[in-house]
């Protein structure tokens, strides 16, 4: 079958996409010049051919918060800046494993342990890897979602480990292009990354690495982004979009610096670029797409989402995401959990607060020495 816009960039590039050829810069930078109104609906269609209709819901519990030594522009959590953001040590696994159950309730298929910090050691701090091992384990043996984890620059031995221990992902966002990954993040390298996800591909897990939208950079970075990821190999490129964080350098940009329709148009091409990965809709979905816009990305070729709270701020609530995949004409994923749509909607009328149903944002409140009540 042949699919037919009008648009010859379009239908071409669909075409050689089906037929399993691998579209480069040129077709790409194409592409993303294109009507909207065309190239939403032709990277959707890609996207029903390679996939089922569903949207992967994941979650994540913020494992280290706070006192992070990197510099990245967008980081609440850094040391180097004034948020007001709390910090903690790495929480006890039994939390993690509560959050873990929170996030399996509410429609989860899968679940990572994240830490905000340079990356967490084995040799430096081995009682804390003890204890994210434990968390692991924990999660992978008490729940039916799977077990991603962000901990940050890992060893090839940490790696190997945590393979092992059964993590299925592991995440490490590339963020933007390598030409203006230097003007996002100074204390370390766009290759230091791209190193770390080789690590974790080589010991056996799967790759979940993105992107932040609307930080400053042009369409072509995140067209080089997107093709440093599928040389990479991902099989989940999450689609953040900057939600300003005060006392950050980026903490003064403007909420509007990307439009939907850049939004939308980007992930579209993404689509085209990656057929076979889960693209999906992340952080700052919530602050820049109105309400009735949500649904869209997942009309343009999203597959995915991250349900639930977010590392420092609060997301809205799985039952309005399941509302928003609805809207969009497909239905959630239940391949790992298979949970109960019906019931999330029950809870989310019954205006339940969302420290109760939302994984994400660690609960209880932080004390002066980093633990938690």
């Amino acid at each position: 079958m042949v699919y037919e816009t009008g648009n010859r960039t379009v239908d071409g590039a669909v075409e050689r996409v089906l037929g399993g050829e691998r579209l480069d810069r040129t077709d790409a930078l194409a592409l993303v010049a294109q009507p909207v109104e065309e190239l939403a609906p032709a990277a959707d269609y890609v996207r029903a051919r390679y996939g089922d209709d569903t949207v992967d819901a994941c979650s994540i519990v913020n494992a280290k918060a706070g006192n992070c030594t990197e510099d990245c522009g967008f980081g609440a959590q850094s040391a180097r800046f004034d948020t007001g953001t709390d910090s903690y040590d790495f929480l006890d696994p039994d939390e993690i494993l509560a959050a873990a159950k929170r996030a399996e309730r509410d429609g989860a298929q899968r679940f990572g342990i994240v830490v905000a910090e340079e990356g967490v050691s084995k040799d430096r701090r081995p009682e804390e890897w003890a204890d994210v091992l434990r968390a692991i384990r924990l999660v992978r043996d008490e729940t039916d979602v799977e077990v991603d984890a962000s901990l940050g620059i890992l060893t090839a031995e940490e790696a190997e480990i945590l393979a092992e221990e059964g993590v299925c992902h592991y995440n490490h966002n590339i963020e933007t292009s390598p030409d203006y990954f230097p003007e996002i993040v100074s204390t370390h390298s766009f290759e230091d990354r791209v190193k770390t996800l080789e690590r974790a591909k080589r010991a056996g897990m799967d790759l979940c690495a993105g992107v932040i939208l609307g930080m400053g950079e042009a369409p072509t970075d995140r067209i080089d982004a997107a093709l440093a990821l599928r040389d990479i190999g991902v099989a989940s490129l999450p689609v953040n979009v900057l939600n300003p964080v005060e006392g950050t350098p980026l903490g003064d940009a403007d909420e509007a610096a990307i439009t939907t329709e850049e939004i939308i148009r980007t992930i579209a091409v993404y689509r085209l670029l990656h057929p076979e990965a889960r693209i999906r809709l992340t952080g700052g979905r919530e602050v820049n797409l109105d309400v009735d816009e949500q649904h869209l990305p997942f009309e343009a070729g999203a597959d995915g989402i991250l349900t639930g709270d977010y590392l420092t701020t609060t997301g809205q609530s799985p039952a309005d995401d399941l509302e928003v995949i609805a809207e969009a004409g497909l239905r959630p994923n239940t391949d790992v959990n298979d949970f109960d749509p019906e019931a999330v909607k029950r809870r989310g009328r019954d205006d339940v607060p969302s420290v109760e149903t939302a994984a994400g944002t660690a609960t209880g409140d932080a004390t002066e020495d980093g633990t938690r009540n």
